[in-house]
């Protein structure tokens, strides 16, 4: 499978009317670090809310266990952008921060967005799900 448009940006400062950013959450909704402070500071997400969209943002809850417990929420992100084409997904490194997961572990579950036209992935992802 080969992917063939943007990557999502290293740094995100600002959105277009139609970006979502994409960030990994806990589920209680406490954003208070990483890209998760950034989604609530800047675009839109809601304390107390750790799943789905808020404004221009899209949790991702990645605090909860391991790598089988954020997967469904990875497909659930990809089945909604799907369905919401007139968005640009920028999805962020989620879970590879404060989570504490490695790349090689989070990527592969984003294989099924290389065919999803509206959601743009890191670098680093796409090169590890193309390898």
């Amino acid at each position: 499978m080969k992917y063939e448009r943007a990557f999502t940006p290293e740094w995100i400062h600002e959105l277009q009317d139609n970006e979502v950013f994409v960030f990994g959450s806990n589920l209680a909704g406490a954003h208070g670090g990483g890209a998760a402070r950034l989604a609530y500071k800047k675009f839109g997400a809601q304390w107390g809310i750790g799943v789905g969209l808020q404004g221009q943002s899209y949790a991702i809850p990645t605090m909860q266990g391991g790598v089988d417990t954020i997967r469904p929420y990875v497909d659930e992100f990809i089945d909604f952008a799907r369905r919401h084409a007139h968005l640009t997904f920028l999805v962020t490194k989620i879970g590879c921060g404060i989570a504490g997961f490695r790349d090689e572990t989070i990527a592969p579950l984003f294989r099924e967005a290389l065919e999803v036209e509206n959601i743009l992935l890191p670098k680093d992802f796409v090169d590890i799900i193309t390898a």
